[in-house]
């Protein structure tokens, strides 16, 4: 999977997307840090431990660098950034259920007005799995190097290698 690169210049709009979900009793916001333990439970129910161990560093951060989509008292998904490494986007995801209503692309908007707001231009999308999604949704394009592997095959440190 690549990584990619999305301008933060020319971002779509996120309010009618807020809105239209808002309708439906669907609500984007940050995280409280009381709510660590329930979003880690939901990461590693419906994606992986790994992920859960990604997003948790968006906790140390001021403001919590993550934000949930939550119907009800349910978390049903969520996004994260400034996680892996700086300027990144991920890990995300929205459980099965509530896919395909427009929840994760307004997870995606909101990490990238984030990192909008922290001063960057332009934002990575780390091993992006469906590419052809974020091409569509916020005009990414595969960054191409390494052979689309990106920092997560690295067995060492970057700034070691070809020494």
């Amino acid at each position: 999977m690549p990584d990619m690169l999305v301008s933060l210049v020319h971002l779509p709009p996120i309010r009618p997307l807020i809105e239209k979900l808002r309708a439906e009793g669907i609500f984007i916001r940050r995280p409280n840090p009381w709510e660590a333990t329930s979003l880690r439970e939901f990461i590693e129910k419906h994606f992986s431990r790994g992920w859960a161990d990604e997003t948790s560093i968006a906790f140390s951060r001021q403001p919590i660098t993550a934000f949930i989509a939550t119907h009800g008292e349910e978390i049903i998904g969520f996004a994260a950034y400034e996680c892996t490494r700086r300027n990144f986007f991920g890990p995300t995801g929205v459980a099965e259920q509530w896919r395909g209503r427009g929840v994760g692309k307004a997870l995606l908007l909101a990490c990238l007005h984030g990192l909008q707001d922290m001063g960057y231009v332009y934002a990575i999308i780390g091993a992006a799995g469906p590419v052809e999604y974020y091409q569509k949704a916020v005009g990414a394009m595969v960054i191409p190097l390494d052979e689309g592997r990106g920092i997560y095959p690295l067995r060492e440190d970057p700034r070691f290698l070809g020494e």
